[in-house]
């Protein structure tokens, strides 16, 4: 027996479906089908997918429409923008007052409001007269010198002119100086004088200093309003690392690997090696012709490659490296002290840091690398240094790491199996209040080091 479920009528209750067909085991098992296929029935595809397609829509329109209001709103942004960065914390505090003043003496009733807002409002006015007007000044920024030793006095000059056609009120002058700012009084000045001002740059510690640019201020005295105009470009001061220098026998270490013969041959240099059969691209100059009249074949003279020094010079920039910043600081000068007497000797150096390689081209540029050299927890280590040498500067003939007392002994010898096989390898441990020492590992000399003038007595242990 079948029954017919017609799905566009009410479904009909279970009870009442019995009564008309009777309780047999046929009209239960339709029953239980047909309420199971209303159960799993999925909901239908436009309900699930209707609504995110919804939320999309609205904000992709909501984003093109704040992309249309920012669009229509850049130029007023831009003529506003000046007008708005005259007024400080203190002005908009003072606006705001005015406005909660006004909306209080309008809205509720209280005459204390609109007295607030009008005591505001004046405070407004009044400084809006302390930065009308314009500045006519002819500003002239002079450092004496760009670049000093660290510890040494840089002073500065600054030439204030009044450029303009009548006389300039007092005003203030502002000169940032690295994270600090420094500030000078304008007298007034007639028409054509000019005022100067002397100042003194800190250089108690190395890096490199930005100072300026130079700014007028003219604002109220309440700080309501501020009006600065920018005259001069920044000027860098380059604070260097102190060094000292290596002349005489401290420097020898470089003239004793000059000119020595290595393993590799040439077809032209000084030391003689053997003779060889012509080979097809030989250079001509070269040819034996005693021999080669003897023996009827041309013979060519394979010479010794000659040593030419080529000092390389690590440095570590890893903070673990070191235990304290004055074992950065000895590292610095030690690296910068060996590395002036390689260009004052007219030597090839390379230096690499933790961070890539110096400029060394000539001692200014190298100094002024070295000011920018600040220890960091996340720059690689010494052994990340020794590895960067080997595989940039494989013809290197002298390489000295420099490194902190941090750096032991594994950590040395870690950073110096990459190193030139040929070359002579040091590392120089900086311990401050330390005494001098040497030792060897291996093919590395280790040497200890625990002041800047004890340089020149450790270099001549390096070839010892």
């Amino acid at each position: 027996m079948s029954i017919k479920v017609d799905e566009a009528d009410p479904p009909a209750s279970a009870e009442s479906v019995r009564r008309r067909v009777g309780a047999s085991p046929e009209v239960e098992a339709g029953l239980r089908a047909v309420r199971g296929a209303r159960k799993i029935r999925p909901r239908p595809r436009e309900v699930l997918v209707g609504i995110p397609l919804t939320v999309r829509r609205t904000w992709a329109d909501a984003a093109r429409l704040l992309a249309a209001v920012q669009r229509a709103l850049r130029p007023v942004r831009r003529v506003l923008a000046p007008v708005l960065a005259v007024v400080g914390p203190a002005g908009w505090l003072v606006l705001a007052v005015a406005l909660g003043g006004a909306w209080a003496g309008r809205r509720l009733g209280w005459l204390e409001g609109w007295t607030v807002a009008t005591t505001a409002g004046l405070l407004l006015l009044v400084a809006v007269g302390f930065v009308l007007g314009r500045s006519a000044y002819a500003v002239r920024l002079d450092l004496g010198q760009q670049r000093v030793v660290v510890g040494t006095r840089a002073t500065g000059e600054l030439i204030v002119r009044n450029a303009g056609a009548r006389a300039m009120l007092p005003a203030r002058v502002e000169l940032p100086v690295g994270l600090g700012l420094a500030t000078f009084r304008l007298p007034r000045l007639a028409k054509g004088a000019e005022h100067e001002e002397m100042f003194v740059v800190p250089t108690r510690r190395r890096g490199l200093i930005v100072v300026g640019p130079v700014s007028s201020v003219r604002g109220d005295p309440l700080g309501l309003l501020r009006r600065q105009v920018r005259w001069t470009e920044p000027m860098d001061l380059y604070v260097h690392p102190q060094t000292i220098s290596l002349d005489g026998a401290s420097a020898g270490f470089l003239r004793d690997i000059e000119g020595l013969p290595t393993q590799d041959l040439s077809s032209n240099d000084i030391a003689f090696h053997a003779l060889r059969d012509y080979v097809a691209g030989d250079d001509r100059r070269s040819i034996h012709w005693r021999t080669t009249a003897r023996t009827g074949r041309l013979v060519v003279r394979q010479f010794e490659e000659t040593r030419r020094s080529h000092l390389v010079v690590g440095l570590s920039s890893f903070a673990g490296d070191y235990a304290d910043p004055d074992e950065l600081e000895l590292a610095i000068s030690v690296a910068g002290s060996i590395g002036l007497q390689a260009v004052r000797e007219e030597k090839q150096l390379s230096v690499l840091t933790s961070r890539g390689r110096l400029r060394a081209a000539t001692a200014i540029r190298f100094l002024d690398g070295l000011c920018l050299v600040e220890a960091d927890e996340k720059d690689p280590g010494l052994v990340t240094v020794g590895r960067s040498i080997g595989a940039e500067v494989p013809d290197a003939s002298a390489v000295i790491l420099v490194a902190g007392t941090t750096a032991g002994a594994e950590t040395l010898l870690a950073a110096s199996i990459r190193l030139p096989v040929s070359a002579l390898n040091v590392a120089i441990r900086c311990a401050p209040g330390e005494q001098v020492s040497r030792k060897v590992l291996g093919g590395l000399v280790i040497l200890t080091i625990g002041a800047l003038e004890q340089l020149p007595q450790i270099m001549r242990r390096v070839a010892a």
